[in-house]
């Protein structure tokens, strides 16, 4: 499988990376293992997890994605796998990891990862994200902007110098961000340069056919700035695989958990679907082929993380990338974005 280089770092990752937030919840720790054995068997070498994780996050579910991943991890030559988690930020109400978020602070940070490394079973991590921005932004599904909702936050600089601190123990090799946006990627970039602190190699953000925000700001943000995309979400939740079309109720994470359904329950979600899904059967392939390969084959894509319940999901997902879509078939696609776009978070 291709590596790409993520950003300014020395991590060559796979272009696919398996996402484990199914594991510990709709997955059980024997199947997540055998999901990493298949994916790693297919030349993937980048695993993403979250202290949060599994999802929907809970008092009973957090935690167990870290360690089914690091119970894997321990029979596994760690110099061979690049391991990417996150921490949880504040904003939300997560009261049962670490009593609450509060910041992203030393305190906060240096606990997060401690708990973090010792799930994992690792005494480092190749990449450390901040789940989300401690500020006031638009994220989850929001779509504007609102100074009336500001709150305290911990300054970027006080961050960087928090995460400096980890990295020079040797607990962490690169730092990233992840739903961030591009006054949050330049702040993080200039207060590195001009202090001295760890650059950001990553933003981790949501990217799929409904939802090519990404192309409008950050694009160009991340490319002069040497800041790797890992795209999230490649399938929207399901969505574009086109199953909930036929059936409302589809086995999937939205029929089982109606609170991620409401993200996509808006205006032209369904006709935009519809529309791709369409366009990829005059072509010969499935929705969720379609969908993939678009991803796959974006020229700011640094890995494309996928999430799988099932073996055969995953070799879908896998399979995907061997397909290379026509300038015909990609100009189509566009023509659909302008008529529906952007629909979904």
């Amino acid at each position: 499988m291709k590596k790409n280089p993520l950003g300014d770092s020395s991590l060559q990752v796979s272009e696919i990376c398996l996402g484990t937030m199914t594991f510990g919840q709709q997955n059980s720790e024997a199947e997540g293992w055998a999901q990493l054995d298949r994916a790693f068997a297919a030349g993937v070498n980048f695993i993403d997890t979250a202290e949060m994780y599994a999802v929907p996050p809970s008092a009973a579910s957090f935690g167990k994605t870290e360690t089914i991943v690091g119970n894997w991890l321990a029979h596994q030559p760690r110099d061979r796998v690049i391991v990417a988690t996150k921490a949880a930020g504040p904003g939300r109400a997560l009261d049962w990891i670490r009593g609450g978020p509060e910041a992203f602070d030393r305190r906060n940070l240096r606990s997060a990862l401690e708990g973090s490394l010792a799930r994992l079973r690792t005494d480092y991590v190749d990449l450390y994200q901040l789940h989300w921005p401690a500020r006031n932004q638009p994220m989850f599904g929001q779509w504007q902007f609102d100074p009336a909702h500001e709150r305290a936050a911990t300054p970027i600089r006080e961050t960087l110098e928090a995460l400096a601190e980890l990295v020079q123990e040797g607990k962490i090799r690169y730092v990233g961000v992840s739903n961030e946006h591009p006054w949050g990627v330049m702040e993080f970039v200039r207060l590195a340069r001009e202090h001295g602190l760890p650059h950001i190699v990553s933003i981790q953000n949501a990217y799929h056919l409904m939802n090519r925000v990404y192309e409008y700001g950050l694009a160009e943000v991340c490319h002069r700035e040497h800041v790797g995309l890992l795209a999230y979400s490649p399938l929207a939740f399901g969505t574009l695989s086109g199953k909930y079309l036929a059936d409302p109720q589809a086995s999937g994470r939205i029929a089982l958990f109606p609170g991620f359904g409401q993200r996509y329950a808006k205006p032209n979600v369904d006709a935009a679907v519809a529309a791709y899904a369409g366009l990829a059967r005059r072509h010969g392939l499935t929705p969720t082929q379609l969908a993939l390969a678009f991803v796959y084959s974006r020229w700011f894509v640094a890995s494309t993380i996928i999430g799988a319940t099932s073996l055969a999901q995953l070799d879908e997902n896998l399979a995907a990338r061997e397909l290379t879509l026509s300038p015909e078939l990609l100009a189509e696609v566009d023509a659909i974005h302008l008529r529906y776009t952007n629909p979904a978070p």
